[in-house]
């Protein structure tokens, strides 16, 4: 009986269920028991097993079947200073390292990032997304990151992964020189830039980023504003007409409080005029006074255009530096355009600006 209970002091049986979705690191709970030489270590797919003795890191083991001997501990048999086939027990601390993908994770800028825009000039954007995240060294992850802690979970790395996230897309954003109305079309590159910076920093603590997505880039509430109301005025082409087309829907429907007052207002308009036409009590009508001539429209505000180049705008350009720049080849009909209004990047041939290429001879005709 004696020779019973000693044995069921030790350890032979050594494995770990994941039944969470965000437990990075579990450790083996011995209550104090000594693991039996000999005894078997079961490694899932998905996972490694770290052990630390006398709080040294010692053997890591990937997935597999394994009985613990010195033939297959060589950290752990240097640590113990063991002889060839030593069979005594040991203590040491067996931490289960989850190897998978853990999805999903958060990120985004808690305050703006300041950045110079080639159009609207200086300007804050808020930037959020998700990634993810997996250990590909367990032991350097569990001393850097880990340490003691018996049951470590997502939510304990992910706020120093975001504060590296948001470093990297502040630089990013910031250094681009891509317009803000431009960036939607480039998500995907600048999320590559972001992930390849803060590649190295997070192999560090021994972690890898598989996965890196910005969802969207936002301007504060007032640009957003000023920008649909640009847009509005965009559409709406003409604003005489505009006002003109709001001025008949007003006369059209009188049950409209507008539409009362604006008739109100252009009857008291018209007898004014009348009354001002007919003159003194039998006197005859005198003729109106000449209206004074209206001013000339102002000229239409010119275009300022936008080229991109390797991958970089330059701009902005008026027609008369594009002109010059057509004549010296630097602007042909594929080089890529944008300007306010435009949506998207196009050819040159396919924008206004094919006019000033209609003087250039197309390339030569092979040979």
């Amino acid at each position: 009986m004696v020779f019973d209970f000693l044995k069921g002091e030790f350890i032979d049986v050594i494995s770990w269920l994941d039944d969470t979705r965000d437990t990075m690191v579990w450790r083996f709970d011995r209550r104090d028991q000594a693991i039996k030489m000999g005894a078997k270590l079961t490694v899932r797919e998905g996972q490694a097993a770290v052990f630390i003795h006398e709080g040294q890191l010692a053997d890591v083991f990937g997935p597999g079947l394994y009985m613990l001997e010195t033939n297959n501990m060589p950290i752990m048999t240097t640590l113990q200073h063991w002889d060839h086939g030593f069979k005594s027990p040991f203590k040491s601390e067996v931490y289960f390292v989850s190897t998978t993908r853990f999805n999903d994770q958060k990120w985004g800028t808690k305050n703006p990032i300041m950045a110079r825009d080639p159009e609207f000039g200086p300007v804050r954007m808020r930037a959020f997304g998700t990634y993810s995240m997996r250990v590909t060294d367990p032991g350097k992850f569990i001393t850097e990151i880990v340490g003691t802690d018996g049951e470590f979970t997502t939510d304990e790395v992910s706020m120093q992964i975001r504060n590296q996230i948001v470093q990297a897309a502040s630089q990013a954003l910031a250094g681009s020189g891509i317009p803000v109305l431009d960036m939607a079309a480039n998500l995907e590159d600048l999320g590559k830039i972001i992930a390849n910076a803060i590649t190295p920093r997070v192999a560090e603590y021994g972690l890898s980023i598989p996965e890196f997505y910005i969802e969207n880039i936002s301007l504060p509430e007032e640009v957003e504003k000023v920008l649909d109301k640009r847009s509005s005025i965009g559409v709406a082409g003409d604003l005489n007409k505009y006002m003109q087309f709001n001025a008949a829907e007003a006369l059209a429907n009188p049950a409209s409080g507008a539409g009362g007052m604006m008739g109100a207002g252009m009857a008291a308009g018209m007898g004014l005029g009348m009354a001002q036409n007919v003159g003194p009590w039998g006197a005859a009508p005198t003729a109106p006074a000449a209206a004074p001539s209206a001013p000339p429209p102002p000229p239409p505000a010119a275009k300022a255009w936008h080229l991109a180049e390797n991958g970089q705008t330059r701009g902005p350009f008026s027609e008369g530096d594009l002109a010059a720049m057509a004549a010296s080849g630097a602007l042909t009909r594929a080089t890529m355009v944008w300007t306010a209004g435009q949506d998207g990047w196009k050819p040159a041939a396919e924008t206004d600006l094919a006019r000033l290429l209609s003087q250039v001879p197309p390339p030569p005709p092979p040979g």
